[in-house]
């Protein structure tokens, strides 16, 4: 995802310890697993607070779906092998994200084109023993980060999930294993107006919808909650989890296919006047800041850091006075916040990027247990 970039440039937040549950959870909790070239070590994937596992990412070269990094092979078998400890996991490829997306628009363009592309997404899933794929083309009719696009990538897109469903549903029949398909959507309302969301969704099993980088300090001059649940009166771009997830709903997709996206990083400006503790002031980017949420809870909040609370969008931030610098990210009570949104709007659950930002489990144990605690009030604005 998007989250390509945005990951190696910023956040490690601290990840999951084991937590087991009589039943199957009823909601999704997937987990974008982004390792690039390294290998997977045994016990750095704590797969009983998961249901599903996104890989990212495959790449597509000559029309075809191929691997993305060295060790993709050794991942997939650690991967697949999870399942000895929680049976009902499934384990998806994630093709594309913010810097593959480069041939998605190519792949898509004719019937021709789809049919090889397809042909070798089920040669891929055979292959690593995979249960699905999940699309992440960054983004259809749009650039990106700078790829090719064409104004039918509208239609094209539709198509592409059309027959690879078909392709799925004719395997499953004469394999009996389910295949899953998914993509990543952009949360803004530009993706809906480039896409043909209330056709595409009858296709998927469900759509990760990515409710973070509202605001990245490379790309708005002033700071802003990257990921708030709800919509600040205050925020110049009046942006949110929310809204999107209304947006979505409006345009066809179902609440039970939503998935709300959430980050397992934050973003940080520089130069930022001690103003509204920081909050929607001018500021510019601060490179080489890793704002992980060991860092956050064991250091900055004892040098000059202050955490606030933005009540209206029900998400933290910091701020330092004296260096000037504001910081956005999430933590266990915004998490716990966007969880009750989840129930209490009956969406199918929560995914997030990436994994490995969240080597301690305090992220993910939020995510478990409070998508698990039933509550009875219902969040609002």
């Amino acid at each position: 995802m998007r989250r390509f970039s945005a990951a190696l440039i910023f956040l490690a937040l601290g990840f999951p310890s084991p937590a087991l549950h009589a039943a199957t959870p009823s909601r999704a909790i997937v987990a974008y697993v982004f390792p690039q070239n390294s290998v997977l070590q045994p016990g750095q994937i704590e797969p009983r607070q998961l249901t599903r596992i996104n890989y990212a990412f495959a790449n597509i070269a000559g029309g075809r779906m191929v691997t993305g990094f060295d060790h993709d092979a050794e991942n997939y078998a650690y991967l697949t092998n999870l399942k000895k400890e929680n049976p009902s996991l499934t384990v998806l490829v994630s093709v594309g994200g913010w810097l593959w997306s480069t041939n998605f628009s190519d792949v898509s363009l004719t019937a021709e084109s789809r049919a090889v592309f397809i042909q070798s997404v089920m040669e891929f899933l055979e292959k690593y023993k995979l249960d699905g794929l999940d699309i992440d083309w960054e983004y259809p009719g749009m650039p990106g980060a700078g790829h090719p696009f064409r104004p039918e990538d509208k239609q094209n897109f539709t198509s592409l999930l059309k027959e690879l469903r078909a392709r799925f549903t004719a395997a499953t029949a004469k394999t009996h294993r389910r295949l899953y398909l998914t993509f990543a959507a952009g949360s803004e309302q530009s993706w809906l107006d480039h896409t043909e969301m209330g056709k595409a969704q009858q296709y998927v099993d469900t759509v990760n919808l990515m409710c973070y980088d509202y605001y990245e300090a490379g790309s708005d001059p002033i700071s802003g909650n990257h990921a708030p649940l709800f919509t600040d009166p205050a925020d110049p771009k009046k942006v949110s989890a929310a809204n999107s997830v209304a947006i979505f709903e409006k345009a066809g997709v179902p609440a039970s296919k939503i998935v709300l996206g959430l980050p397992f990083y934050g973003r940080a400006w520089g130069e930022v006047a001690d103003v509204n503790h920081g909050l929607f002031q001018p500021g510019k980017v601060v490179p080489n800041i890793h704002a992980t949420y060991p860092l956050i809870t064991q250091t900055l909040l004892n040098q000059g850091y202050m955490r606030y609370w933005d009540e209206k969008s029900s998400v933290p931030f910091l701020y330092n006075p004296r260096q000037r610098i504001f910081i956005t990210y999430e933590d266990p009570e915004s998490i716990a916040a966007k969880a009750r949104f989840v129930l209490a709007h009956k969406l199918a659950g929560i995914m997030f990027w990436e994994y490995s930002n969240d080597p301690s489990g305090t992220l993910l144990r939020a995510i478990d247990d409070s998508l698990h605690a039933h509550p009875s009030k219902a969040t609002t604005p």
